[in-house]
C-alpha cells in the first residue's frame, strides 16, 4: 500500500514538472515609434543629407530586454519584455524618421541605410541615461555632435527629457521613449537648421 502511494506520487510529481517545464511564459516584443505629435514642415530642399549613428548606450540597457529602474542603484531586467530589434538601430532609425518629417526633407537616413553613405553631415549620439520607472516617467539623456562630412568644427549639445508615462503598462512606456526621443530629434533639428544657414 505504501509502495502504491510514493509510486502513484512520483507520477504526479513528475506530470507537474512536465507540465511546468511545457509552458515557457509568453514574450512580450514592442518598438520604438514617433511620436503622435511630430509635426511635419514644408518641404526645404535647402536642408543638406543627414545621417543618424552611430548611436552608444550604456551597457545596462543595450540588451533585448527592457530594463526598470526600481531603486537608486537597483534595476529590474524583464525577460519576457522584449525589444523587437536591437536599440541600436532602432533609436538611429527612429531619430531619422522624426528629423525627416521635422526638417520637411526625404534626405535623411540611419547610417546602416545605403542612402547615408554620401551625407553631407553625420549626427552622433551618445546616451547616457535610458531610464524608466513604472508608472513614472521615462528619462532620456543624450550628448550628441553634428559633424560636416567635408570637415570643420563640430556642434555639440545635450539633451535631458523625462516623459511621463502616468499608468502602469509596458506599452505606454515604449510610447514614452518615443515621445522622449521624439525632444532629442527637435534639439537636432534646430542644430542642423541653424549649420546649414551658416554654410549658405
Amino acid at each position: 500500500m505504501r509502495r502504491n502511494f510514493v509510486a502513484g506520487m512520483l507520477v504526479v510529481c513528475l506530470v507537474v514538472a512536465t507540465t511546468g517545464c511545457s509552458r515557457s511564459p509568453r514574450v512580450t516584443f514592442y518598438t520604438l515609434e514617433p511620436g503622435a505629435q511630430v509635426e511635419t514642415a514644408a518641404v526645404d530642399t535647402a536642408v543638406p543629407t543627414v545621417a543618424v549613428g552611430p548611436v552608444t548606450l550604456p551597457d545596462v540597457v543595450d540588451r533585448p530586454q527592457l530594463v526598470m529602474r526600481v531603486a537608486a542603484n537597483r534595476v529590474d531586467i524583464l525577460e519576457t519584455h522584449r525589444w523587437a530589434e536591437p536599440l541600436k538601430s532602432e533609436i538611429p532609425r527612429l531619430i531619422a524618421e522624426n528629423l525627416r518629417s521635422l526638417l520637411g526633407s526625404s534626405r535623411v537616413s540611419s547610417y546602416l541605410q545605403h542612402a547615408g553613405a554620401d551625407a553631407d553631415y553625420r549626427v552622433l549620439v551618445d546616451i547616457q541615461r535610458f531610464e524608466s520607472s513604472p508608472g513614472e516617467a521615462v528619462t532620456v539623456e543624450a550628448l550628441w555632435s553634428l559633424r560636416r562630412v567635408a570637415g570643420g568644427a563640430p556642434v555639440t549639445g545635450r539633451s535631458l527629457v523625462r516623459e511621463p508615462v502616468g499608468t502602469e503598462g509596458y506599452d505606454l512606456l515604449a510610447a514614452a521613449y518615443g515621445r522622449a526621443l521624439l525632444s532629442v530629434s527637435r534639439d537636432l533639428a534646430r542644430a542642423i537648421r541653424a549649420e546649414a544657414a551658416v554654410g549658405h
